[in-house]
């Protein structure tokens, strides 16, 4: 039998529409941090889609025009050393199955957000890239899908229950079933001509 580490309580709560606004009081203070760098600031993930159940984290999608910049790097780093309540990660990557795991369109940064009043993580990530296109085409897909929205709505529900005190199981299950929820996204995309630029 699979055994994961503990990690703490996994909690699914049904959609909050303060979320939103969380976001925008986020996005005004990256605006600040990160200036020219930010070529756009995007709401992502669950807690970005009217009426699907998240954990109370906000994702927020940073697209920049070049991971790699040196200068970039740079102030990355500074942001980490001299904020209280912003730290930059290890977490370099995603993860897409049918991708070797060193594919460039998967690489990012990530740093996570912790205040008393809402955490976030904010992953950053690269123009054109295959992970900083997903990110919006999840939103976009979902948000107009009811039936795809309860479907993966009750999934993290029972994983949840499944993996009370496990993120490492929640995901090991929910990632996988991520992928089959990308090609139909994309599927969708192709036929109605969907970019990113209409996020």
């Amino acid at each position: 039998m699979l055994k994961f580490p503990l990690s703490g309580p996994v909690t699914i709560f049904a959609y909050d529409p303060q979320w939103p606004d969380h976001f925008r009081q986020i996005k005004q203070d990256l605006e600040k941090r990160f200036g020219h760098w930010a070529e756009r600031i995007d709401h992502i993930g669950s807690t970005a889609v009217p009426g699907l159940v998240a954990k109370n984290i906000i994702d927020i999608q940073i697209t920049v025009k070049d991971l790699e910049n040196p200068e970039f790097k740079a102030h990355l780093t500074a942001l980490d050393q001299h904020s209280s309540d912003y730290s930059l990660r290890d977490h370099d990557r995603d993860e897409l199955t049918g991708l070797d795991a060193h594919h460039p369109g998967l690489k990012k940064r990530f740093v996570k957000l912790q205040r008393p009043e809402v955490t976030a993580n904010i992953h950053i990530r690269q123009a054109g890239h295959i992970n900083q296109r997903y990110a919006l085409l999840f939103v976009a897909f979902l948000s107009t899908h009811p039936a795809q929205r309860e479907i993966y709505s009750l999934l993290k529900q029972r994983l949840a229950k499944l993996f009370p005190e496990s993120i490492k199981g929640y995901l090991y299950i929910k990632d996988p079933l991520m992928d089959l929820l990308y090609l139909q996204a994309e599927a969708w995309a192709q036929q109605k001509g969907w970019t990113p630029e209409h996020a």
